[in-house]
């Protein structure tokens, strides 16, 4: 009977042993964390970098101004393509008599989309970027830039290559 208490006793004692509670070293973790967070704010800048397609060559510019995210009205050689759904041909541009009606349709419903305009929408209109190829002819150019006013799309920027330059 006393073996059987010694045994029982010291098989108690090695399990209280093996129970031992886990600890961590969270140091280690925190500082991973601390250098993430460090790089993800540091590398989530605002910048807007603008899809263009192959078959686009952007004009060259030395401008300073940074790009600023709007809708986007893209010309190619067959097509016009506000936010990559196209909304007309250039058969359509050049037989028409002016205002491009699918341009104009597309951007009346953007429009009623966000019906709120900020102080600065209502003195100069609603935002949008024309990306076109540096060939694209100035008539063609000229219909667009009439018909994102027309739908009251009147701060109109043009995309460009930024180019290392030159100053004054």
């Amino acid at each position: 009977m006393i073996d059987q208490k010694l045994t029982s006793f010291s098989l108690q004692g090695q399990h209280k042993q093996f129970m031992k509670p886990a600890k961590l070293n969270l140091v280690s973790l925190m500082d991973i964390f601390t250098i993430l967070v460090f790089f993800l704010l540091l590398n989530s800048g605002s910048n807007e970098i603008l899809k263009v397609n192959k078959d686009i060559t952007l004009p060259d510019s030395t401008a300073q101004e940074a790009a600023r995210e709007t809708i986007t009205v893209l010309i190619t050689d067959e097509d016009i393509l506000v936010d990559g759904r196209p909304v007309a041909t250039m058969e359509d541009v050049v037989n028409g008599n002016g205002l491009i009606a699918g341009l104009q349709q597309e951007l009346g419903f953007l429009a009623s989309k966000r019906t709120e305009l900020t102080e600065e929408e209502k003195v100069l209109g609603r935002s949008a970027t024309i990306l076109g190829d540096q060939e694209v002819p100035y008539e063609i150019l000229k219909r667009v830039m009439l018909t994102c006013a027309k739908a009251n799309y009147r701060d109109l920027s043009l995309a460009v290559s930024r180019v290392a330059g030159g100053g004054a």
